[in-house]
């Protein structure tokens, strides 16, 4: 019996199973694929429409309904297949070669897809209705002679130990991303395994700069964000980008792209920092293992039939999704071990799927999910290399994180991860298939470093080469199968590293997607909530990809100010690779490096000398462009902390509109607070009262730090007065009866901190006061401002409430007085955040 997870009240008779074969389809890496499909109108028998980003429409396709029993239909055109598109709703599917995972009744031979529909419903509503299980028992429909389960096949379900393996969320890649979400599950109570293919953690540096808001997010993970603070290179290393002729000098210009602010707490309690991503993942690491460990450790269950059930759950190096099927339950998923004495089983139920496994996500290949953007901007060479003569030379003469390097042997960027240490990245510009990356060995790459330098005798250090391609796209979704699996991190988008947004973007995404599976898992929330993940952070990501590639393109101001045009060299590699195709390679290879050669004559030392007029006006312009700050940008402070989501779980207010109309203009656009649905938590200076209203210590706290970082809850952040005490006492009882999390901090003006008693307040701040001393619950907390006017900064007046979610972005916003409909108003507001609205909350 094969079960399928689907969405609406279906009813049987509306099921149907339609099988597809591709016949000649050559067998693929992976044996388990998910389509993305969608319907628009019922059919008799419903018809399958166009598979998208998964099937070529030139293939032999045939399709046969299995209700009717007949031969199939055979379509051989895009537009046959065309016909078809938006007719029905997928909801199920095994995939399988030559009757591999499925098991053909007819004997033909090709990839094959049986699928599970149904036609359109009137009662269904949008695709995103609620959530259903249904189960075709054997007999109610011809899926159980079509096929056995997959899951019965021995080679299928084989593991060591004989144990199946239960755990609430599977994370595939042991990234930033991924173990971010480990720890931030963990420390909501939730259990989640993480499998990585890599047998380590990856040494190659690759990101490096960390923002605002990231740095928020691991400030609340076990003191991460401290640990990094004090750890990274001193500030005055890494704050300018140096625009040269070699290390050694000319320098063009330079970019200090730290301003007075930016090293201040005033917008958030957290700096921006330039820390390694392999320097970063040990930290990720041990938090995750140690806080998974702490949850609950390896334990053993015993079923009613009998069958032992191990619960695993941390991190599993030399693992790999191999294939996974979506069931009533949830998802099956098959792992691959490179260890043969692992004891992890290799079948693993879970409920929820989430695929933080890089730029080329096998998670992502097998939903199907197809990335839209531009592909392969540019293709690039990355040299780790160590030279501590190097990093004492340059923290000497000319200190920075990125050096761009123009002269007549190679261009090429360096990125200093540690000056002080000597740890560098040369990014040099690759072309394949004229370039070979077999010829960039190790003795050919430390020469290139050397030219960079401009220092013939520099000692250097190889560690590793890689290439890698420069990509500006994001996933067609972010979830899929109703909300059961997701994309996080570069599996999601692919960036440009210009700006930086790339695990940052990642790590936040996952910040988004933790709280939304607590609190299902947890039982506070329907299935929907997960389908606001895609609904908010998919727009984000394609705004940050807009914002990357902007910022690339400027940074192609300066060789192009410097008489090197960027895209003349790959003009040049185009008319090769058409003009020059019947060429030999090594001679195509030869060509190209001539070209090359004569445009890098425009910055060599006899070209860039004082008595040359074009040169010096290239250098004059050079530094305009960087003066005007038109050159590669670093900080985006608007986009670091002010972005906000615009639909999704939250309820949007009237002053949306005029807020949208006012963004400020200019490149480097300043972060403006905000109290908009949407926007994160402010950020002010306060501390902590006890619960006779007294001054716990004279520590600061961030109004962030009132957002619980150990718990998945709400906040309802209130005045201190009649209509702060409704809101909040309110909020707790309806809290208790929808049974969700709500924790209610009341705000307190500055003079409050220095009363010497209750008799130093007005009349009214005394009654409310004493009211709020007399509400015994540990679901309340008291905070005093310790410079400025909280509310005053929110923009709103201190009888309104704020509704803070746990990912501390503002999910409701209400700046009237509590009234007497003040508990439905807020039972109205939770239901609709929380996606309740076509359910009844028991």
């Amino acid at each position: 019996m094969m079960t399928f997870f689907f969405s609406g009240n279906t009813l049987k008779s509306d099921v149907v199973v339609l099988s597809i074969l591709w016949e000649d389809f050559p067998k693929p890496e992976c044996d388990a694929r998910f389509c993305h499909l969608f319907f628009s109108s019922s059919s008799a028998p419903p018809q399958l429409l166009c598979l998208q980003g998964n099937s070529d429409p030139s293939l032999n396709l045939r399709i046969f309904c299995h209700q009717c029993d007949d031969g199939g239909t055979h379509y051989r055109s895009s537009s046959e297949i065309g016909e078809f598109y938006e007719r029905i709703q997928v909801i199920g599917c095994v995939v399988g070669w030559n009757g591999g995972l499925v098991k053909s009744r007819r004997g033909q031979s090709g990839m094959f897809l049986v699928l599970l529909c149904f036609c359109k419903d009137t009662r269904l509503g949008c695709r995103f209705s609620a959530l259903k299980v249904a189960r075709v028992e054997q007999g109610d429909s011809a899926i159980s002679h079509l096929m056995s389960s997959p899951f019965d096949r021995e080679d299928s379900v084989a593991d060591s130990t004989g144990c199946d393996t239960k755990v609430p969320v599977l994370i595939v890649g042991a990234g930033p991303v991924g173990l971010t979400l480990s720890i931030l599950l963990s420390k909501y109570g939730i259990r989640s395994m993480v499998v990585e293919k890599r047998t380590e953690l990856s040494r190659h540096p690759q990101a490096h700069f960390i923002n605002n808001r990231t740095m928020e997010i691991f400030r609340k993970m076990e003191g991460l964000a401290d640990e990094i603070e004090n750890a990274q290179p001193p500030l005055d290393q890494w704050r300018r980008f140096v625009y040269c002729n070699t290390l050694a000098g000319p320098v063009f210009g330079t970019v200090d792209h730290l301003q007075p602010q930016d090293t201040s707490r005033e917008k958030s309690p957290t700096y921006i920092a330039h820390f390694s991503q392999h320097r970063l993942l040990p930290l990720l690491l041990s938090r995750a293992e140690k806080l998974s460990q702490a949850l609950h450790g390896e334990t053993n269950t015993v079923a009613n039939d009998g069958k032992k059930t191990v619960s695993w759950q941390g991190v599993h190096f030399g693992h790999e999704l191999v294939s996974f099927s979506v069931e009533s339950g949830g998802i099956l998923a098959r792992l691959s071990s490179l260890n043969k004495d692992s004891r992890l089983p290799r079948k693993i139920e879970c409920r929820y799927l989430v695929g933080t496994d890089g730029a080329g996500s096998s998670v992502r290949k097998m939903m199907g999910i197809r990335m839209e953007g531009q592909e392969a901007l540019q293709e690039l060479i990355s040299v780790h290399f160590w030279s501590k003569s190097l990093g004492d030379y340059l923290v000497k003469t000319q200190p920075g994180m990125l050096y761009f390097v123009f002269n007549a042997r190679v261009i090429a960027v360096i990125v200093a991860h540690d000056l002080e240490a000597g740890e560098f990245i040369a990014q040099i510009p690759f072309y394949p298939p004229q370039q070979r990356f077999e010829d960039f060995s190790p003795s050919v790459c430390s020469d290139l470093i050397r030219d960079v330098a401009g220092l013939p005798k520099l000692e250097v250090d190889i560690r590793t080469i890689k290439r890698w391609v420069m990509h500006a796209q994001v996933a067609e979704t972010l979830s899929s199968c109703g909300g059961r699996i997701f994309l996080a991190g570069d599996s999601a988008h692919r960036f440009p590293p210009a700006g930086g947004f790339g695990m940052n973007t990642g790590i936040q995404d996952v910040h988004n997607l933790a709280w939304k599976l607590a609190a299902v898992i947890n039982g506070w929330a329907p299935n929907e909530l997960l389908l606001t993940y895609n609904v908010e952070r998919h727009p984000i990501a394609k705004a940050n990809t807009d914002l990357s590639v902007a910022n690339f393109h400027a940074a192609m101001a300066i060789p192009r100010a410097l008489g090197l045009n960027p895209s003349t060299a790959s003009l040049a590699q185009k008319i090769v690779n058409t003009g020059g195709s019947w060429l030999p390679e090594r001679l195509q290879g030869a060509i190209l490096d001539g070209v090359f050669a004569a445009g890098r004559l425009q910055v060599s030392d006899v070209f860039l000398n004082k008595y040359n007029p074009i040169a010096a006006a290239r250098i004059s312009q050079v530094k305009k462009i960087l003066e005007q700050g038109s050159s590669l940008q670093l900080q985006f402070p608007a986009e670091d902390l002010g972005f906000r989501y615009h639909r999704g779980a939250l309820i949007r207010d009237s002053e949306i509109a005029r807020d949208d109309s006012e963004k400020p203009t200019g490149r480097r656009r300043e972060y403006v607070p905000s109290s908009l649905p949407g926007a994160r938590l402010a950020h002010m200076r306060v501390h902590r009262l006890d619960a006779g209203l007294k001054k716990t210590s004279e520590a600061s706290l961030s109004t962030s730090d009132l957002v619980s970082s150990d718990s998945c809850e709400f906040l309802l952040i209130v005045g201190p007065n009649r209509s702060g005490l409704k809101w909040g006492s309110e909020a707790l009882k309806v809290a208790q009866m929808l049974r969700v999390p709500i924790t209610v901090s009341v705000i307190w003006p500055q003079r409050f901190a220095q009363r010497h008693s209750l008799n130093d307040l007005n009349a009214e701040e005394r009654v409310v006061a004493h009211e709020w001393v007399q509400l015994k619950t540990v679901n309340l907390l008291h905070a005093g401002e310790d410079d400025g006017c909280w509310f005053k900064l929110c923009g709103m007046p201190s009888t309104g409430a704020l509704l803070v979610r746990p990912d501390q972005h503002i999910a409701w916003r209400v700046v009237e007085q509590a009234g007497t409909d003040a508990s439905s108003k807020i039972e109205w507001a939770l239901k609709q955040i929380l996606q309740w609205r076509d359910h009844s909350r028991c």
